[in-house]
């Protein structure tokens, strides 16, 4: 009769009856571990969040966009200042919206970038 291992899928000591208790105990050690890594993220995350300054949305009016890669180049030059943390901008209107932290940005930083690209622009009214 050969001799009984522990991987042997039948006998005693055999890997499904060893299963009902690894599981459990696998299971709580990954939890536990995520729950580590949840905690550890929310701890470095909340502290951006809670010095953060309350964000400013504009409008300005873009001149000089002639074809499609203006609005790609006027998005792309707002994005760059610091402080920028969305931009779009609307060919056909021929406007930029942007939100930005008004700690880091200022308007004349915005226009400025703008006027920089090739694209001057002003608030929209």
């Amino acid at each position: 009769m050969p001799a009984v291992g522990i991987l042997d899928r039948y006998g005693p000591g055999a890997w499904p009856d060893r299963c009902t208790l690894v599981s459990p105990i696998v299971l709580l050690i990954m939890k536990s571990l995520m729950n580590r890594i949840v905690l550890i993220g929310v701890a470095v995350a909340l502290p951006f969040t809670l010095f953060a300054g309350s964000l400013q949305t504009v409008t300005l009016d873009v001149q000089n966009m002639t074809c499609a890669v203006c609005p790609i180049t006027v998005k792309k030059a707002l994005e760059r200042v610091p402080g920028v943390t969305a931009a779009k901008v609307d060919f056909d209107k021929k406007t930029a919206s942007i939100s930005f932290d008004p700690d880091k940005a200022s308007l004349a930083a915005l226009t400025k970038a703008t006027a920089d690209a090739g694209y001057p622009s002003s608030v929209h009214n």
